[in-house]
């Protein structure tokens, strides 16, 4: 019976191992000798790497480490780590051969031949980016979420407080209460439509019309451009047409059979700034006569202030009805991100 030699078991075997290393094209499989100097580089280091092994082959290793990392001897710290702890991590972004960078997540090891010596550092590692974004994202969307709930929770509690400080009676506030969160609820709804980005103004008349029973009347007319808000500037419009809207089915306009409401809006150029030109004005209605100093109630001092935020608004008290005008900036009514 003959054997094969050893030779071409060795041989056999190393074609093996040689066929195993390349079809791991997920991972980047390197080989250095003591300098750092590559010996091998697998299809995987050519996939996510960018270079060729001919590229490669006989030039240092630190050249997909960032210059950051090269100045500060992190390629010879990993050698060290692999030398005196058997591996050393390597969880940091590297460069590819056009000059983008990504996230790897490996380890470099020692290299030992059959007698126990070293005779170079294998390093192994995996393009990790798309899951280190993911975790980036969820961080910050809890970051966002919790930051949400706390401007959320302080305005319902706002809300509640000034509710039930200015109620006649119980009935009154509970009233007012399931009114106000409603159309804070419906606001948060539109937005959540557009990924809590933006809103139309339109949008919030709209569904300020529709929340209090307006839905496809002629007493309350609507007339302006598309203008789109950031979430911020979206509640707070929300909540002032919601209280507009109330207090003239209450107590204005539209609490008798004949009176009407217009809001107009336009886009105006003062100033080198874009300014967002607002007007509600009721007709029609019973003769308002103006709230005295400090008699002022949460509605009417919320929607001066909420509209304060992003530039001026006046009330008036016309013989025909109340009239509101607002000039605001559409730079802060656009702002994507909430104040910290």
């Amino acid at each position: 019976m003959k054997t094969a030699p050893a030779t071409d078991n060795i041989s056999s075997r190393e074609h093996f191992l040689e066929a195993i290393v390349q079809s791991a094209i997920d991972y980047a499989i390197i080989s250095m000798d003591l300098d750092g100097l590559v010996t091998s580089w697998n299809e995987g280091a050519h996939r996510i790497l960018g270079w060729s092994p001919e590229e490669m082959i006989g030039k240092p290793a630190t050249a997909f480490f960032t210059q950051e990392d090269r100045e500060n001897g992190v390629p010879q710290k990993e050698m060290t780590a692999a030398l005196h702890s058997g591996r050393g991590n390597d969880e940091r972004w590297h460069l590819r051969a056009d000059g983008t960078t990504f996230w790897a997540s490996g380890e470099m090891m020692a290299l030992r031949a059959p007698d126990d010596s070293v005779i170079g550092f294998i390093k192994i590692l995996r393009d990790r980016t798309q899951e280190r974004e993911r975790a980036e994202r969820e961080r910050l969307l809890m970051h966002e979420l919790g930051h949400r709930m706390k401007n959320t929770l302080s305005v319902v509690q706002a809300i509640v407080t000034q509710s039930l400080r200015n109620a006649r009676s119980l009935e009154d506030a509970s009233g007012k209460l399931l009114s106000r969160i409603a159309a804070y609820a419906h606001a948060h709804e539109i937005l959540l439509q557009k990924d809590w980005t933006s809103a139309t103004l339109a949008n919030l008349v709209d569904a300020a019309r529709l929340t209090i029973g307006l839905d496809g009347s002629e007493r309350f007319t609507s007339v302006g451009p598309d203008v789109e808000l950031g979430p911020q500037a979206a509640l707070s419009l929300s909540m002032v047409l919601h209280e507009l809207l109330t207090n003239a089915a209450k107590y204005g306009a539209l609490s008798n059979a004949d009176g009407r409401v217009e809001i107009t809006w336009d886009i105006e150029r003062r100033d080198n700034e874009d300014v967002l030109a607002v007007s509600w004005r009721e007709t029609g209605g019973p003769r308002i006569a103006k709230p005295t100093s400090g008699r002022e109630g949460f509605g009417s001092r919320l929607i001066i202030s909420s509209l304060g935020a992003y530039g001026e608004a006046n009330v008036t008290y016309e013989p025909e009805g109340m009239l509101l005008i607002a000039e605001l900036l559409l730079a802060k009514l656009q702002f994507r991100n909430d104040p910290a």
